[in-house]
């Protein structure tokens, strides 16, 4: 598979066949990352991770938590444990809920997708239940503290990691914790800019 970054948590894949799937297509992201996509999976119902009126107007499908509130946007709804094809990938989904932030605060669904042998846990750190190549890893988030995500890597244990999550860190604080997750992650890590390809 093409893995294509684009701004913060949006990602697009095109599989060997052609297929498009785009992750988390958030209001920070360009447009263009849904341009020619056959389907959107989307993590949960934060706007940094789902422009609502973008993929209205866009129409395609899109593939969401359950009890996802995404303000009436026609969805097929996913369960922890689904495992389905979409656009060539195979999906399985995981975790259930978004990290705790702070306080106690109310949480919402958040689900994290392993695509073939890619997993992006969306606003969490539950590991992905087997084994996978492919890891793409917070890099900051007001849930995140950069230990958690290191452990995280360390017990996921993939032969290589892409750092996403990144729209609220500027370049000193990102080039600092790519600089952890490279030397401690115990795995081949790669920050990618907005539109760069792996």
């Amino acid at each position: 598979m093409r893995l294509t970054k684009y701004t913060h948590s949006c990602v697009r894949l095109v599989h060997d066949d052609g297929g498009v799937l785009v992750v988390d297509p958030g209001e920070w992201s360009e447009p263009a990352a849904l341009e020619g996509a056959d389907a959107v999976l989307v993590t949960h119902e934060h706007e940094d991770h789902v422009d609502v009126l973008r993929l209205r107007g866009a129409g395609l499908p899109v593939y969401a938590p359950a009890g996802a509130d995404l303000g009436g946007l026609p969805v097929t709804e996913v369960a922890t444990g689904d495992e389905f094809s979409v656009a060539g990938f195979r999906i399985r989904a995981t975790g259930g809920a978004h990290a705790p932030v702070h306080g106690g605060k109310p949480s919402c669904p958040n689900l994290g997708y392993v695509i073939d042998d890619l997993y992006y846990p969306g606003d969490a750190l539950t590991p992905p239940g087997e084994p996978v190549d492919t890891v793409l890893v917070p890099v900051q988030a007001s849930w995140l503290k950069t230990a958690d995500a290191i452990d995280f890597l360390l017990e996921v244990a993939p032969r290589r990691a892409y750092g996403v999550h990144d729209g609220q860190v500027n370049e000193r604080g990102r080039g600092s914790i790519n600089a952890w997750y490279a030397r401690e992650g115990g795995t081949r890590y790669r920050w990618l800019a907005p539109g760069e390809t792996a």
